[in-house]
């Protein structure tokens, strides 16, 4: 038979989303429109996320084009969740 060792961790010590901790996810670009300087990403769960041409990762002219694969951040924006730190793969 195993031994299983067990912890205990307090919860002040977990880190939350509320506590700005982030992991990257990938998505699909669904729409951007460049002359408005924003347009959604749509998530592996299907859910779209608005993203901002100051979010976009890159030299230059921020642009992202439909189908292009991405990896981002989530944030709670104003209006719901907004992709930032996005970075085209």
């Amino acid at each position: 038979m195993e031994q299983v060792r067990s912890c205990w961790v307090p919860l002040w010590w977990v880190p939350s989303f509320d506590q700005g901790v982030t992991v990257p996810e990938r998505g699909i670009v669904k729409w951007f429109n460049p002359a408005k300087g924003y347009g959604f990403i749509q998530r592996s769960t299907g859910e779209d996320v608005f993203v901002h041409f100051s979010a976009i990762q890159m030299e230059g002219y921020k642009t992202l084009e439909q189908g292009d694969e991405v990896e981002f951040e989530l944030k709670q924006g104003p209006k719901g969740l907004q992709a930032e730190n996005v970075r085209v793969l």
